[in-house]
C-alpha cells in the first residue's frame, strides 16, 4: 500500500465509532474492538472449509466470515441485522435502547464491515436478515454455518439455532460465551443463568454443559469440543473494575481458561433432524 492508502485506512477505521471485533487489515493497521479473536481462532474445532458455501451468521465486523474465506471458502454470506432498533431488546429498554446503542456505535450500522470488507478485498457479501429469519428460500443450504456470540444476546436462542439448522447442510461450528461459575458446580447439569434485564442485554448465559443441550434441544449433534477458552478482551473493551474480588476471579478465569477473557466454549455440530 502507498503512504496514501496507508493514511486513508487509518481514518476511515477511525471514522467508525465502535469496532467490536479486532481486525488486521493491512501491516501496523489494527481494528481496536472490544474482543480479539485473533489468539483463539485456530484453537476452534474447524471443518474443513476449502471450496464451501459457508455461511456466518451475526457478523457484525466480519471476523469469522473473513477468517472463513481465508481458510478457502469458496462463498461466504454473512448476516446480520440491519438496525440497532432491531436488537432483542428486554422491556425496560425497547423504546430506546435502539437510540442508546446508535449513540455509542454510530447511526451507521455495520460500517466496521464494509471498512473490513474493502480493505482486505474480501468477496464476502452481506445480507441483511436477523437469525430468526434465515430460511433456504432467500438464501439456500450452507456446507458449513458458523455463529459466535450470539445465543446469549437472543431472547429464544433455540428458535435461533433452529433456524439456523434450517439452512445448514453440513457443519455447524457454535462458538459462545458462557457461564464459569455454573459449569464448575455442575459441569454435566445442562443450566443457564437468566438476565433479560440489565444493559448488557444478556438474556440466557449457559454453563458448557447448557451450550450442547441448546444444540441438542434445536436438532443438532455435537461431534467435537474445543474445551473451555478465554475470548480475549480487545483494547476498546471497558476496563473492568479491580478489587479483591475481582481479582480472585480474573486468577480463576485465567488458570481454567487460560486467559482473563470472556469465558467460552466452542462445538462443531451436524444437523440431527
Amino acid at each position: 500500500m502507498t503512504h496514501a492508502e496507508v493514511d486513508d485506512l487509518r481514518k476511515n477505521v477511525e471514522s467508525n465509532p465502535l469496532w467490536y471485533h479486532t481486525i488486521e487489515l493491512a501491516p501496523g493497521i489494527v481494528t481496536p474492538g472490544w474482543f480479539d479473536l485473533r489468539p483463539i481462532v485456530d484453537g476452534l474445532p474447524w471443518p474443513d472449509l476449502r471450496g464451501k458455501r459457508c455461511l456466518d451468521v451475526g457478523t457484525y465486523d466480519g471476523f469469522l466470515a473473513f477468517e472463513m474465506e481465508r481458510r478457502g471458502a469458496a462463498e461466504v454470506v454473512a448476516t446480520d441485522i440491519p438496525a440497532h432498533s432491531e436488537w432483542d431488546w428486554h422491556v425496560r429498554l425497547r423504546a430506546q435502547g435502539g437510540e442508546r446503542l446508535a449513540r455509542l456505535a454510530g447511526p451507521e450500522k455495520g460500517l466496521g464491515f464494509e471498512i473490513a470488507r474493502d480493505a482486505l478485498s474480501s468477496r464476502v457479501e452481506r445480507v441483511w436478515c436477523s437469525v430468526y429469519d434465515l430460511d433456504t428460500e432467500n438464501l439456500g443450504t450452507f456446507d458449513v454455518v458458523a455463529c459466535g456470540s450470539l445465543m446469549l444476546h437472543l431472547r429464544d436462542p433455540v428458535r435461533a439455532l433452529e433456524a439456523i439448522r434450517g439452512v445448514c447442510g453440513g457443519a455447524f461450528l457454535s462458538a459462545e460465551g458462557i457461564d464459569l461459575a455454573l459449569t464448575l458446580r455442575h459441569p454435566r447439569t445442562p443450566l443457564a443463568r437468566l438476565d433479560g434485564v440489565s444493559d448488557l442485554l444478556h438474556w440466557w448465559t449457559v454453563n458448557s454443559a447448557g451450550h450442547r443441550q441448546l444444540l441438542l434441544a434445536a436438532g443438532f449433534r455435537p461431534q467435537r469440543s474445543s474445551g473451555l477458552y478465554a475470548l480475549p478482551f480487545g483494547p476498546a473493551h471497558p476496563v473492568r473494575r479491580g478489587g479483591v474480588r475481582n481479582l480472585s476471579a480474573a486468577l480463576l478465569r485465567r488458570a481454567l481458561t487460560g486467559g482473563t477473557g470472556q469465558p467460552n466454549v466452542a462445538r462443531l455440530a451436524t444437523p440431527d433432524i
